[in-house]
Order: C-alpha cells, then structure tokens, then sequence
C-alpha cells in the first residue's frame, strides 16, 4: 500500500515537473516570439537619418499578428506604416559605419501625427497634388488636358514650414466666396481690387507656409520621364494622367499610381504608368516608371526644365547619379504692379534628380518654343529596361529648416542622397 501510493505521487511529481517545464518552454518560446529585432547596418562613412523598410511577411511569420509597435533600442515607441506593398517602414538614424537596433512586436500602434498627406483636387482640374513635412507637388490631369491647356511635368510648391498645407491652399485659391467677390469687383470696374483680393488668399503668394512660383507649362518640369525619338533628338512629352489610383497616403509614405494614355510613339502604342512615392523627412520622391506596348527600344530621359533667367546654374554628375538646377520662379506670374514686391519672395528653387543605377550619359539639350525657357537638362538611358527607378524632387532656400541657401548646398544634398541609395542600408532581423 505504501508502495502504491508512494507511485501515486511520484507520477504526480513527474506530471508536476513536466507541466513546469512546458510551461518554462512556452514561456521562451512566446518571448522570442514577441519580439523581433531589427538591426540596420551603415557601411558608408557618414551618418544616416533615412526610412528603414522591412519585409512585413517576415515580421509576421515571427510573430503572427496582423498588428505591430516598433520601438527604439530604449523600447520608445516610434511611428511607422504599413505600406501597399508589404513594408513595414519607420525611421531610423545610423552613425557613420555604425549599427542601430529597433524592436518589432505585437500590439497596435499609436495614432501617428501624419507626416504625409495627398489627394487628387477635382475641384482644380483634376490636380494631383501631395506633401510631406518639407515639399509638395502636384501632376496634371485629364479635366486639364480636356481643357487644352498645356502643363505636363512634375510641378513644385514650395513650403516653408513643416504643416501640411496642400489642403488649405486650395481651399483658399478655390474659395467660392472669395471667386464671387473678385468676379463682381471686376463688373463693377475695380479690377486693381479684385487682384488684391484675389492675392490675399492665393497659393502664388507666401502667405507664410510657402508658394507655387515655379514655372512648368508644355514641359518636362521638376524631373519628369519621356521617350526619346528620332535617334534620341526629340522628346516625345507625355501629357497629363489619365488614371490614378493611391496605393498609400501616410503617416509616413504618400504613393500614388500615375496611368497615362496610350499615345503613339515611334510608331508604336506606347501607355506609361508611374509609382511614385514621397517619405516623411524626404526632400525627393521616389519613381518608378514603365513602359507598355513597346516593339523596339527607344531611349529614356529624365529632364529638369532650365528657365531663361538661370539658364547655366545646372550640375550634371554622370559617375555619382545626380542631376540639379537653380531655378528662380516664373518673373512674369504676377501682373506689372505686383512684380516688385512679388518676385522678390521667390528665393530660389532648387530642383534635381537622382539614379540608383548609373545612366548612359548626362546633357543639356537646347529647345526653341518652350515658353521662358532654354531647353532640359536630362538623364538619359539608351536602352529602357522593364523599369526605370529614379528620384526627383527640390528644396527652396527660404525654407530655414533645410538650410539650401546655394546651388553648392543643393549639390551637396543629391551627392549625399546619391551614395545612400546606391548603398542602402543592410536590414537583418532575429
């Protein structure tokens, strides 16, 4: 008997243990789980403060969730996206040759502050237009187009304050209240009122966030991308999208998909579709470009519109994968009276592109008949892959955030940007 029960609890003990044991097991296993660490590895000589992007299928096959936190190495949380195409991205800063650490885990994130915003503005003729905490832009739609006016590159607004203000400048210009009063102003023959009126709230003048003073017209504006006809020596503009469709409007990442209409190129039916991005923090947007219905190979460019009044202050950098221009603003965009005061606040625009994989040649191309222009600075590609990928975008000198006060400084910033995307981080998870 004493036998018997002696088994009794020895079996008992035994179950004990074993379910302690497991219980220790599933503990350590759930602790691995729950967290996944990042390390971001800088090769370069230089520090880093740039988007990190991490595959989201990893993260979640470590830790099946459909939600996750990210945080620092201190386990501050830090705002971060998940993207349309399956990054989870955030913010990362890394020393020169050095390494950083971030940890991914389950849990819902914090309502992030948006650092991103845009939309497509049909009140204005089909505007797209978008913003991060440092730049804006806007393309051109089919309203525009349909209208016969002629703009078709990237165009640039500046900002000088960190606020996303795309909304409010085109609440302001489009104002219909504002509208019925210049319009009756000028019935009743003040016109010299109704321009000041009009002036108080238009997004061509600083109003103390920045203005749209950059010219683009029937040109390839800030960066935009063309096929090359005729042995290379003419450029078959694109006109305005068609289609659009947002893949991704914040916190951290606006990204809009771009189709434009099937147009004939070289004899053949060539349709484009764009995918461009703009980060948080970011003074560029990424781009990638494609080309459908193409039977032989046409050269590619990307060009930067040089205007009459700067017509030599561009950089063209062939070996390190840069491109920039200074440009002045457009000197006839306000009427006579105004000019003197007006285009004294334009500062300088500085605009540039840049390739991650190096481009056939660098040049500058004179045109004759662009409206106050010379011609384009461009990049271009002799053969055109499947995909070209590229980044396009500018900064403006009365923006005291940015510190570009100089072509040199602005040459400085894509020479920078150059080398990190052709050496990106290296991203490992544990």
């Amino acid at each position: 008997m004493h036998s018997s029960l002696f088994i009794r609890n020895y079996s008992d003990y035994t179950a004990r243990v074993a379910s302690l044991v497991l219980a220790i097991l599933t503990s350590v296993s759930t602790f691995a789980a729950d967290n996944v660490t990042v390390t971001i590895s800088n090769r370069l000589d230089a520090p880093r403060l740039e988007m990190a992007e991490v595959n989201m299928q990893e993260v979640l096959v470590k830790l099946n969730t459909a939600e996750v936190v990210v945080t620092d190495a201190d386990g501050r949380e830090l705002a971060s996206q998940q993207t349309y195409d399956g990054k989870l991205i955030f913010q990362v800063g890394v020393a020169a040759k050095g390494k950083s650490v971030y940890y991914v885990k389950p849990g819902k994130p914090s309502a992030y502050e948006p650092k991103v915003f845009g939309r497509q503005f049909p009140e204005r003729v089909d505007d797209i237009a978008w913003e991060n905490d440092r730049v804006a832009f806007r393309c051109y739609g089919p309203a525009l187009q349909k209208s016969g006016e002629r703009a078709w590159g990237y165009d640039v607004w500046n900002k000088n304050t960190s606020r996303l203000v795309v909304e409010e400048r085109y609440r302001n210009e489009l104002d219909p209240n504002i509208s019925a009063a210049t319009r009756r102003l000028r019935e009743l023959g003040h016109g010299d009122l109704a321009d000041d009126v009009y002036n108080a709230v238009s997004y061509h003048v600083d109003h103390g966030t920045g203005m749209d003073c950059y010219k683009v017209g029937p040109t390839l504006g800030c960066g935009t991308p063309a096929l090359l006809t005729d042995n290379g020596g003419t450029i078959a503009y694109p006109r305005c999208y068609k289609d659009f469709k947002i893949l991704d409007n914040g916190p951290l990442r606006f990204t809009v998909q771009l189709t434009y209409g099937t147009e004939s190129v070289d004899g053949m039916d060539i349709t484009e579709t764009r995918i461009v991005s703009l980060d948080a923090g970011s003074q560029l947007n990424r781009t990638s470009v494609t080309y459908q219905g193409m039977t032989h190979q046409l050269p590619v460019a990307v060009g930067i519109i040089v205007h009459n009044e700067n017509p030599t202050a561009y950089v063209m950098n062939q070996r390190d994968g840069y491109m920039g221009y200074e440009d002045l603003g457009d000197p006839n965009q306000y009427k006579e009276k105004y000019r003197a005061v007006q285009n004294k606040t334009f500062g300088q625009i500085y605009v540039g592109a840049v390739f991650p994989q190096p481009v056939t040649k660098m040049q500058y191309k004179d045109e004759t008949g662009l409206p106050g222009a010379t011609g384009h600075i461009l990049a271009v590609n002799d053969k055109q892959q499947n995909t070209l990928t590229y980044y396009f975008g500018s900064g403006w000198s009365r923006n005291a955030e940015t510190g570009f006060n100089s072509l040199a400084a602005w040459e400085a910033y894509l020479n920078r940007f150059a080398r990190q995307v052709r050496n990106p981080l290296k991203i490992t998870l544990k």
